[in-house]
């Protein structure tokens, strides 16, 4: 059985390989829909429509190219203000099993852009949003690994390394592996990895303006704050707290659904090299958060990523109120 399973995971990455060149340019449009999750293709569609029927409010940026080249996109939402605005940043999919991420970053990009309701979190707000951080390691989990986890870079033995133990902070330090074939890989030195250096070079461009980064992933049901190196509270980790608190009570009020709220090493484990950290430690953005969103309640750990296509929409939409609390403080404290 070993070799079968083994065969057929060689053929399918042949026809993933082989094919993975041309998935940019197989679509030119595609409507957005939360009863399934969409591919790198349709993902970049969608935006590519955004950009094209909303140009006074869709901006977008591709800011570099993942180790199989595809664009890494950036999605700037504004009403304008020659860039005077507080600025929140959120990417997601930096895991690539983490499905449930960028189907969030595309619901949040969907109801800023086209929910006439919402788009009033734009009037003194601007928002900065990478919905797929990882295609290559996204597209392969898709088509060859469901349980695919890092991005796609060739290594001696193994492929990949942990784009979230990749950044320059406390670089392996905890928690990330030196193994190549570790899930957590964190690569042979910090910012190897084409991602993880794309993306901290737009949140360095951007840094002055962005008082809140965002992290999403899945599936620990929590919202984490710095420090993940340390079981230590950074300065503000009152106003962390106090304010993840808020963020939890709004998605409570939803369906029921609770968030644990807490440093990254308190609530979860010890790791280091992460994007939050970083965007803390060295970008200076003094509210930053790893947003983990809900997963399939199973006491399989692997299950817990693969949440079914029919549980997307409630997912998404109830975590949106948590996303409006936190607008809602950035936009009471930083503008007049």
């Amino acid at each position: 059985m070993n070799f079968i399973y083994s065969s057929i995971i060689i053929i399918c990455s042949i026809l993933y390989n082989s094919s993975s060149a041309y998935l940019q340019n197989e679509r030119s449009d595609v409507e957005v829909r939360f009863d399934q999750y969409l591919r790198y293709k349709d993902i970049q569609a969608y935006l590519n429509r955004l950009d094209r029927t909303n140009p006074k409010v869709v901006q977008l940026k591709q800011f570099g190219l993942s180790v199989e080249n595809r664009n890494l996109t950036a999605v700037k939402i504004s009403t304008g203000g020659g860039n005077r605005k507080p600025l929140i940043f959120i990417d997601a999919g930096i895991h690539a099993r983490e499905w449930l991420g960028p189907a969030q970053a595309i619901y949040i990009i969907s109801q800023l852009v086209e929910n006439s309701k919402t788009t009033k979190l734009l009037k003194k707000v601007d928002w900065l949003i990478v919905p797929l951080v990882n295609p290559d390691g996204y597209e392969y989990c898709h088509a060859v690994d469901r349980l695919w986890r890092k991005n796609r870079a060739k290594g001696h033995g193994c492929r990949g390394v942990d784009l979230n133990r990749n950044f320059d902070f406390q670089w392996s330090n905890q928690g990330g592996f030196d193994h190549e074939c570790s899930n957590t890989f964190a690569g042979q030195y910090p910012f190897s990895e084409p991602e993880s250096l794309a993306l901290s070079k737009l949140l360095m461009e951007n840094a002055n303006r962005i008082k809140m980064y965002i992290s999403l992933h899945s599936a620990a049901q929590s919202i984490l704050y710095p420090w993940g190196y340390t079981t230590d509270l950074p300065n503000n980790g009152k106003e962390l707290h106090k304010l993840a608190v808020k963020f939890s009570d709004a998605i409570y009020k939803v369906n029921l659904t609770e968030y644990k709220v807490g440093s990254a090493a308190n609530v979860l484990y010890l790791v280091s090299g992460t994007s939050r950290d970083w965007a803390y430690g060295v970008a200076n953005i003094r509210l930053s958060y790893t947003i983990e969103l809900r997963g399939f309640q199973s006491h399989v750990l692997e299950r817990r990523f693969q949440i079914p296509p029919e549980h997307i929409a409630n997912a998404v939409s109830e975590l949106f109120e948590g996303i409006k609390e936190l607008h809602s403080y950035i936009e009471n404290k930083y503008t007049f």
